[in-house]
């Protein structure tokens, strides 16, 4: 499998029953990080995992529909961040081609690529809507500390988003890395993905 080949737009039967599992992945992940307080959303482990196994498209697919989901509940703001899902599938789709998802330590460092750009994308919706704070408590704790000392809000809304990203896209890699060691290899072969290489 080649980087080049993570371009090539491709939908299969299997690829289609991937995007409601997860989405409802990405629900159970959501809900978890919620109802325990984390300091991460867990919300983008369907959206990775679908990345991985079909192709980046798939994911964005996954990860579009994902929020337009969400949406219904939350009264739309999860559309906002609907372009922050679908960057993170292509990205996560490519490290996979790429072979970053095929040790704990490469799933570790596609965890931090995929947070910078999570981070990257997410700050201006976050200024945006909510003056640059996550909801989070350990972000906008740091984000508080960075105002009151005389960081504009734009560096301290992005510290915020990234301290919170790199916690939850390294956790998130690592559960999808360990989610695709345990499929069937028949599952990633009838694929016909990147997951192949990362169990070799």
């Amino acid at each position: 499998m080649t980087v080049k080949e993570a371009f090539r737009f491709k939908i299969t039967t299997m690829g289609i029953v991937l995007i409601p599992v997860a989405i409802g992945i990405n629900f159970v992940g959501k809900f978890i990080g919620n109802s325990l307080n984390l300091p991460a959303w867990l919300d983008s482990i369907g959206t990775i995992l679908a990345a991985i196994l079909a192709g980046p498209w798939i994911g964005a697919i996954s990860g579009a529909v994902n929020n337009i989901f969400f949406s219904f509940f939350d009264g739309g703001i999860s559309l906002w961040y609907a372009i922050t899902s679908i960057a993170i599938a292509v990205v996560a789709g490519i490290l996979s081609y790429a072979g970053w998802f095929r040790s704990l330590a490469k799933a570790i460092l596609a965890g931090i690529v995929i947070a910078i750009v999570s981070a990257v994308i997410s700050t201006p919706i976050n200024v945006f809507l909510w003056e640059g704070q996550t909801g989070k408590t350990l972000g906008d704790l740091l984000y508080a500390y960075l105002i009151d000392n005389g960081f504009n809000i734009w560096i301290a809304s992005f510290m915020d988003e990234l301290v919170l990203d790199l916690i939850d896209k390294i956790i998130v890699a690592l559960i999808v890395f360990v989610i695709v060691l345990g499929l069937p290899k028949s599952i990633t072969q009838a694929m016909g993905s990147s997951a192949q290489t990362i169990r070799k």
